[in-house]
C-alpha cells in the first residue's frame, strides 16, 4: 500500500515567463505554424511576440528575445517529420 502523507502538496505557480512560453506553444499548435515556410513563420513570429509583449507587460526583452528562440526551435525540430501534424 502507498505511504499515506501528512502534508498536503504544495503547488508552484507559474511565474510569467513559463505562462507565456505555455501559451506561445499552444499558438504554435493550433495555428498550424509548423507546416508554414520559413517566411511566413517568421511574419507569425515578429506578430505573436507584439501579441506576447502587450499580454505579458512585465518581461524584458531578454525574456521575450528567449521565448522567441524557444519557439523557433520547436518549429524546426532535429528530426525531420514525415507526416502532417494531426494526421
Amino acid at each position: 500500500m502507498a505511504k499515506k502523507r501528512s502534508e498536503p502538496r504544495k503547488y508552484a505557480i507559474p511565474t510569467n515567463f513559463e505562462q507565456a512560453r505555455d501559451e506561445l506553444f499552444s499558438h504554435i499548435l493550433r495555428c498550424g505554424v509548423l507546416e508554414a515556410t520559413v517566411e511566413h513563420q517568421k511574419e507569425w513570429f515578429d506578430d505573436t511576440m507584439l501579441y506576447l509583449a502587450d499580454r505579458f507587460g512585465d518581461l524584458t526583452d531578454t525574456e521575450l528575445e528567449q521565448l522567441r528562440t524557444l519557439g523557433e526551435r520547436y518549429c524546426r525540430p532535429v528530426v525531420a517529420r514525415t507526416a502532417p501534424v494531426g494526421a
